[in-house]
Parts: structure tokens; C-alpha cells; sequence
């Protein structure tokens, strides 16, 4: 199951399950696409590997299975 992480790892901003900006990795690293294409131009700054959409979580499922609301961010800079 996706965590659905909360925001960009890059730049803070918010990223709620229903956004159609957030980008994951295959580890689920998260990022906002105007990261992915401006700052790290589609290479993953943890583990190298490329993004894809995240998808969105259906409304009715979020209460079952709902997004993180840990918020993870890097310690360097992107």
C-alpha cells in the first residue's frame, strides 16, 4: 500500500492524495513535478531511479487507507 507522503521532499510543498503534481520513485521518494523536471531533471537525489505519477488514492478508499501524514524532507539540498 502507498503511503501517500504529504508534501515534496524538495521543496515543502503540499501534496494531497488527490494532487495530480506528485511524483514518486520506486522507493516512494516524493516529489512535486516542478522538482522533478526543474531541479532534478527526472533522477531520483536518494536512490537514482527515475519517477512516475503517484496515483490517486480513490475518495472513498482514504478512509480505510489513509495517506501519511509524516512529512519527510531531505537534509541536503536538491
Amino acid at each position: 500500500m502507498l503511503e501517500l507522503r504529504p508534501n515534496c521532499e524538495c521543496c515543502g510543498r503540499d501534496l494531497p492524495p488527490e494532487s495530480s503534481a506528485a511524483r514518486i520513485c520506486s522507493f516512494e521518494c516524493t516529489f512535486c513535478a516542478s522538482c522533478v523536471d526543474e531541479v532534478l531533471r527526472g533522477v531520483c537525489p536518494n536512490c537514482g531511479g527515475n519517477f512516475v505519477p503517484r496515483p490517486i488514492r480513490p475518495p472513498e478508499k482514504l478512509k480505510s487507507y489513509p495517506p501519511s501524514v509524516k512529512r519527510v524532507g531531505r537534509t541536503s539540498t536538491c
